[in-house]
């Protein structure tokens, strides 16, 4: 997955995006932005046990 974080003109309330791929996010600062892509990177690479089926 393509994570971006950018300035955009698109929505005046909500200048910066993230993108991730072809999904885009809006936030009102870049400080949320960037939190925001923290966590979802924190969680991506946090393990994810798999049941096994009994």
């Amino acid at each position: 997955m393509i994570i971006q974080v950018s300035a955009s003109s698109q929505k005046p309330g909500c200048p910066w995006q993230v993108r991730l791929d072809q999904h885009v996010v809006s936030f009102r600062s870049e400080a949320e932005a960037r939190t925001f892509v923290n966590t979802l990177q924190t969680r991506l690479q946090a393990p994810h046990p798999l049941k096994q089926a009994g």
